[in-house]
């Protein structure tokens, strides 16, 4: 592999290469403050990836022009990503990389919510994630494939109280790359635990959404600083093309 491409996938000398969303937001002092104490450096890609989709189900995305029908989608940021998601998951079944797609449902009766009902309303709607309702299923541009395994959870990191670990165990993968939604729920606790497991982490930005863009900012911001690699799609890519 060449040196400049050595250094972009697997660190030491990385420079961020694109803007990134929490720019704005960001004072000189924070600057500061993150070079002072060597944040954000990176983690860099392992050899045997994996692709973790955190629930890209409808009821998360909706349809374009109906939002009003869809009582929790993402809008127009979702649609967005969506579209990448569904580009970088056909680029990594091309390369034979496994696929790994989580679904979060409740149960109708609202009984399986646990704490989360002391947050949220139980929203009486097909249209939301409760099972065995459209809002529940994978966005249909989605589509597994004999080497990837589907799942359901029920809290948001997409490895509680799920068989996911062992997965990726048994495959020996050493990397994940997370996408889906949202960035400061599901996304943010899978990155948090995949971390704490030592897998290197990779977050494509143009594949994760949120409902509230200062959310999605300022999530990929705390993710880039301490527990992952917040790059662009357009990396990832080259990533894949490299393990050819």
């Amino acid at each position: 592999m060449p040196i400049a491409l050595r250094e972009l996938f697997y660190g030491k000398a990385y420079k961020h290469m694109t803007q990134k969303p929490w720019d704005q937001y960001l004072s000189q002092q924070d600057r500061e403050v993150l070079e002072r104490g060597k944040f954000a450096r990176r983690m860099g890609y392992g050899k045997q990836p994996a692709i973790i989709v955190v629930d890209a189900q409808k009821f998360m995305v909706g349809v374009p022009g109906e939002e009003a029908d869809w009582p929790s989608n993402a809008g127009k940021p979702g649609h967005e990503a969506m579209a990448n998601i569904v580009s970088l998951v056909s680029h990594g079944q091309k390369h034979k990389i496994p696929v790994f797609f989580t679904r979060f449902e409740i149960a109708p009766s609202g009984i399986d919510m646990g704490v989360y009902a002391r947050k949220r309303d139980l929203l009486n709607s097909p249209r939301w994630c409760l099972a065995g309702e459209i809002g529940s299923e994978l966005a249909d541009e989605l589509i597994p494939t004999g080497n990837d395994i589907e799942f359901v959870k029920k809290k948001p990191s997409c490895f509680h109280g799920t068989p996911l670990l062992g997965y990726l165990v048994e495959r020996q993968i050493d990397t994940v790359i997370v996408v889906g939604g949202s960035t400061s729920n599901c996304v943010r606790a899978t990155v948090f635990d995949a971390a704490s497991y030592n897998y290197r982490v990779i977050i494509p930005q143009e594949a994760v959404f949120d409902r509230f863009p200062i959310s999605n900012a300022i999530s990929l911001f705390d993710m880039d600083r301490q527990f992952a690699d917040v790059v662009s799609i357009q990396e990832v890519y080259r990533y894949f093309e490299s393990l050819a």
